[in-house]
């Protein structure tokens, strides 16, 4: 059976990997109970998986903000229990019902259901229907792909957006706020790749220097994106993308230029904020609501393409920190209280 690996320069080349399903395999487990969540890793079989047509041998996942209330007790996202958490995987096909796609196929999957209200990314093998199912673009590792996961994927999905409303480097620079997790680092990896001038708005300074290598070019801090009680400040940014919600969308709206839009991808800091309508009458700003969970899956695999090719961050998956499914608690603890630092690949299999 041939599978794919990725060689010098992330191109991948053809490998001799007999992938099969075992008897027994192991899977990161959350189970609600009366009052408490019980977490951990243990043996499961084939019948413990959910229908579908493709079988795949999962190599990564990632750790996303949802994976970690998937464990919490009042994390109010597990829709099943017990549930395998994990809202991405990428892996190589042991077997599939569909003809499209075939054994040794290197492919990935995320949204939808996955690792939600069906079993996910933390398990050595999952099952998964035809139509979740995204060929890896050449050029991307499995690995490469988990460390863009559904945070990185839903960053291009901004990108996206704010180009086709006419978003372009000489526009003027673009502000990336939540600027030191998942989305706000493959953002500013993409937009810097394109040429664009992108600031950072985070407030952990101790992630200056890292995210100034990913390209960016200023950064601002939570005391400068207070509320002002002018509706309309200095207009000062052509876009934005927005991972944190609650205090930082009134200073976009009141800060973004005539016609901007600002992608709103989060509520880190909260889903209620206060404004006025003066933004949108007065400038014609416009926010764009992004939700990569139900994207259509020809618009998944070609967003996909674009993420190997021209949407490709800048230093993907450089400065991850890799866990393994023994060592998923501290990570899936840490997301939950904000520590964040860029993104967690899982190891899954191997």
């Amino acid at each position: 059976m041939a599978g794919h690996s990725r060689g010098a320069g992330g191109v991948r080349a053809v490998v001799n990997r007999a992938a099969t399903m075992p008897a027994t395999f192991r899977a990161y487990v959350a189970e609600r109970l009366e009052d408490r969540v019980e977490r951990g890793v243990r043996d499961l079989s084939a019948d413990d998986l959910p229908a579908g047509d493709v079988v795949v041998r999962v190599d990564w996942s990632g750790v996303n903000y949802k994976d970690g209330l998937a464990t919490r007790f009042d994390g109010k996202v597990a829709r099943i229990s017990p549930l395998i958490p994990g809202i991405d995987l990428a892996g190589e096909v042991v077997s599939s019902d569909d003809p499209s796609i075939r054994p040794g196929d290197a492919v990935l999957a995320h949204g939808y259901d996955l690792g939600v209200a069906r079993h996910g990314g933390y398990a050595e093998f999952q099952r998964v229907p035809a139509g979740w199912v995204v060929p890896l673009p050449a050029g991307l590792s499995a690995r490469d792909a988990m460390a863009i996961g559904t945070a990185g994927f839903t960053a291009a999905m901004s990108v996206a957006a704010l180009e086709a409303r006419g978003l372009e480097p000489a526009a003027g620079p673009v502000v990336v706020t939540g600027a030191s997790g998942g989305v706000g680092t493959t953002g500013i990896g993409i937009l810097a790749a394109r040429g664009y001038e992108v600031w950072a708005a985070t407030g952990k300074p101790e992630e200056h220097d890292r995210l100034r290598a990913l390209g960016a070019a200023g950064f601002i801090g939570r005391e400068e994106m207070a509320a002002s009680p002018r509706p309309l400040e200095s207009a000062r940014w052509a876009g934005a993308i927005d991972a944190v919600g609650g205090p930082a969308m009134p200073y976009l709206l009141s800060t973004l230029m005539p016609g901007a839009g600002v992608a709103s991808v989060g509520n880190a800091g909260g889903p209620a904020f206060n404004s006025t309508v003066l933004p949108f009458i007065l400038r014609g700003v416009a926010v764009l609501g992004m939700n990569s969970v139900p994207v259509p899956i020809e618009e998944r695999r070609a967003l996909w393409t674009r993420l190997a090719g021209e949407y490709r961050p800048r230093g993907l998956g450089e400065d991850a920190t890799e866990v393994t499914l023994d060592t998923l608690d501290g990570a899936l603890d840490a997301i939950v209280a904000g520590q964040a630092r860029g993104r967690w690949l899982v190891r899954v299999s191997g």
